[in-house]
């Protein structure tokens, strides 16, 4: 019988840990759980965001600097890390856009890639995985190509037949896809701040919302309520000192108005190999009585 139960999230670079679903992996690792958090990239390509951070010396050495921006922002969620080694892709920018350059992630074989991913879900034996939707939850490639992997190896992870070499058969029994920017959020902060007399980071962001463009949140299965955890969440956010503006609209939110008004992140679930029943408010729904009674 076990009262510790496994969660892995697969993230593209170093920083998406913290800016999607931080609160959640911070809160299941003080209950006792073991999380593992993996980077596909080091974000070797990526820009110094932060113009505090913008100083000779820097850019030159941002995979260094951002290793170290990980494993600090590991330490503060309480999680395990795991890096899968491949090379960031980058943004492409331009009409047409350019090819994405050679040796990167975006053009990894899929089977190489999952390949890594297997290995390493066999080694840690997660009951749940998380990771991103089919649009990546923005269309980087990097994020695009962390949902292909990720799903892939979720299906294969349990067949003896694929990847042997990768270690025992092992199957996890959820699969979520993680969602953070939702229209509804992003208008109620709006509308919070206004009321309050504050000032808005939002409102040409919502002006430009394609209002084609479907609300995630029509999707959400699961709300994982994690309020306690938002100070470490932005603490670990605050850790990739390149990447993250402490001055940007990633703090702007009181987190008084946070609490009160949405406490939750948000999930969807789309594999699940155990009995539950929907709206869910805890990824182990479902887990918990089949493995912890065993």
């Amino acid at each position: 019988m076990t009262d510790k139960l496994r969660l892995m999230t697969v993230h593209a670079h170093p920083d998406d840990e913290s800016s999607k679903g931080a609160a959640t992996t911070a809160m299941y690792s003080a209950q006792g759980h073991e999380v593992m958090v993996v980077t596909c990239t080091g974000g070797e390509r990526g820009s110094v965001l932060n113009p505090a951070m913008d100083r000779p010396g820097v850019l030159e050495n941002m995979t260094a600097i951002r290793r170290e921006e990980m494993a600090e922002a590991a330490r503060i969620l309480g999680v395990q890390h795991r890096w899968m080694g491949f090379i960031d892709s980058g943004w492409p920018e331009g009409d047409p856009k350019p090819p994405l350059p050679e040796g990167c992630f975006g053009l990894a074989p899929l089977e190489e890639s999952a390949e890594v991913l297997v290995r390493m879900m066999r080694e840690f034996r997660p009951h749940v995985v998380i990771t991103y939707d089919e649009n990546g939850g923005y269309p980087h490639p990097d994020h695009i190509r962390c949902h292909e992997v990720s799903v892939a190896a979720f299906d294969a992870v349990g067949d003896p037949d694929l990847y042997p070499g990768a270690g025992d058969p092992w199957q996890p029994l959820k699969l979520y896809y993680g969602h953070g920017f939702s229209r509804a959020k992003i208008q109620l902060f709006h509308d919070q701040l206004l009321a309050r007399g504050l000032e808005s980071p939002y409102e040409e962001w919502l002006k430009g919302w394609d209002p084609k463009r479907a609300d995630v949140l029509k999707r959400v299965t699961t709300r994982v309520r994690c309020e306690e955890y938002f100070d470490q969440r932005d603490a670990a956010l605050r850790a990739h000192a390149t990447q993250i503006d402490p001055e940007s609209r990633w703090f702007a939110i009181p987190r008084d108005i946070e609490r009160e008004f949405w406490p939750t992140e948000e999930y969807e679930l789309v594999r699940s190999l155990v009995d539950t029943t929907l709206p869910e408010d805890d990824l182990f729904t479902g887990i918990r009585e089949k493995v912890c009674q065993a």
